[in-house]
């Protein structure tokens, strides 16, 4: 592999598919109300496709917001699937179901009239023991129940309270990164160590939680240009309050990877997606999928301002996940994956209040 290029100039939103919402002091009548924010982020690497020493730039287009219109998958999925064997069409077809199952909303309420805010973003259970992996800003709510923010994992379509979860892994350079994120108006980022894990605890509907929770395995190869992937997401930013409570549907669209970046030199640590109804606030944590039906990547950043198909939306790959966690756990992420939930969560809990204490110093 040739030695590559330094740097890229890199347009995105730290929060594509966070919402932020506020709500009011009334439980039964609460509104949310949505914050768009749009920002630029530092620049960072990129794996040139054609010539290595090549430096390539993008810029969004400000263009006027569009509605996004939902077709059902085989329509969404026909110009891709044009340039697919008819077996590969099957795969993709079955990876997307997959992918839809493993799907879950994370909605966290902080306190009316404090400085905290609350958001809704997406995330993707990884293991049928119901661990989830999700955004660290999204994931950096769990760090607050001591400011009584509080967090539910939501499903299906449209998404409904299901559960109650745990962090299990945030990475700590992400927080000591971020330390002022909170109160930021705006923040933005690159998506570099923007991850974490949480695992399901217990039923909200007090039943008993399934034996095993529909899931899609983590990648460990990263996809490549032009591979067709299927992108699922809770994208929320062109709904009315009442339906993000209520009318919440999963956004499922086909694609294909545009081009790869690195936070390095050598490996490929962020997809480029292109602009698709996927890219809007809301869809941060949701997935990449492969042909093979693996989780190749997480949404991380996007534009938020413009039609839709004009944004630029990023993942960070599931193989940066893995490196990332070896490198600061000194450990292989399987491990963790294998850990019984109990064991998982028993383990980081110590971990929380050092972080939270970063988080909140400021507050």
């Amino acid at each position: 592999m040739p030695r590559f290029s330094t740097y890229l100039g890199i347009a995105a939103a730290l929060f594509v598919g966070v919402f932020v919402i506020v709500i009011s002091d009334s439980a039964t009548t609460s509104e949310i109300e949505i914050s768009v924010a749009t920002s630029t982020v530092p620049a960072i690497s990129m794996l040139p496709t054609i010539e290595p020493k090549a430096i390539y730039k993008k810029k969004s287009v400000p263009l006027a917001p569009a509605p996004v219109v939902l077709s059902p998958i085989e329509e969404i999925a026909a110009s891709i699937k044009t340039a697919l064997s008819a077996s590969e069409g099957v795969a993709l077809d079955f990876s997307a179901s997959a992918l839809r199952s493993s799907l879950v909303n994370i909605i966290c309420y902080a306190p009316a009239g404090s400085r905290l805010r609350s958001i809704s973003g997406s995330g993707v259970i990884v293991d049928p023991k119901g661990i989830i992996l999700t955004n660290a800003h999204i994931a950096q709510n769990f760090l607050l129940a001591d400011r009584n923010v509080s967090c539910t994992i939501r499903a299906g379509g449209p998404a409904v309270d299901k559960y109650k979860a745990s962090l299990i892994y945030i990475p700590s350079a992400w927080v000591n990164a971020n330390a002022n994120i909170l109160t930021e108006a705006n923040p933005s980022g690159t998506g570099e160590f923007d991850f974490a894990f949480l695992a399901i605890a217990e039923s909200i509907a007090r039943d008993e939680l399934p034996k095993s929770f529909p899931s899609m395995p983590l990648a460990t190869v990263p996809a490549s240009v032009n591979s067709p992937v299927v992108i699922a997401s809770y994208g929320a930013q062109f709904l009315e309050s009442s339906q993000i409570r209520s009318s919440l549907f999963p956004t499922i669209v086909f694609g294909s990877v545009k081009n790869v970046f690195t936070f390095a030199s050598t490996s490929v640590d962020v997809l480029a997606l292109g602009g698709s109804a996927a890219a809007q606030e809301g869809s941060s944590g949701g997935g990449v999928s492969d042909i093979n039906g693996q989780l190749v990547g997480t949404i991380t950043t996007s534009t938020t301002k413009g039609a839709t198909e004009t944004r630029s939306l990023d993942a960070i790959t599931a193989s940066y996940i893995r490196a990332e966690y070896l490198r600061e756990t000194g450990e292989s992420l399987d491990v963790l994956l294998s850990k019984p939930i109990q064991d998982a969560t028993a383990d980081f809990a110590p971990k929380i209040p050092v972080l939270e204490s970063v988080l909140t110093a400021n507050l």
